[in-house]
């Protein structure tokens, strides 16, 4: 009985949504971004950060939902572990592309010597 309640637990914990600081960077190719100017570069990395920061709080509160479901599940009535959403979705594929695609503009810009400093959107601690 232990064996198969632990094999379901890990099974899932599998279909939980990633936690925000765990979807690694999608590769974005900077070519899009070559014709732009340093100024055009500034101003869509200004646009990509604030976008970044809108689907990390929406990852991080489908991952929240994921982890208090699971536990509400494990303590009180594990059955309605089946119906847990979890998984990647939408959201996460959309995080990580952004995330990529602010790297795409950070290698132009470099490339292109401009002055900018980046503001990064990064999570809070």
């Amino acid at each position: 009985m232990k064996r198969i309640y632990s094999i379901f637990v890990c099974l899932a914990l599998g279909a939980c949504a990633s936690s925000p600081n765990e979807i690694p960077s999608q590769y974005v190719s900077e070519l899009q971004y070559q014709s732009y100017s340093c100024e055009q570069l500034g101003m869509e990395a200004g646009r990509v950060s604030a976008r970044t920061g809108e689907k990390y709080r929406s990852v991080k509160k489908l991952a929240d939902n994921d982890a208090a479901q699971m536990g509400v599940g494990l303590i009180l009535f594990w059955p309605s572990l089946f119906f847990l959403e979890g998984g990647d979705g939408p959201e996460a594929a959309e995080y990580s592309r952004l995330k990529g695609e602010m790297d795409a503009i950070e290698r132009v810009a470099i490339s292109k010597s401009c002055s900018l400093k980046f503001q990064r959107w990064s999570p809070p601690k």
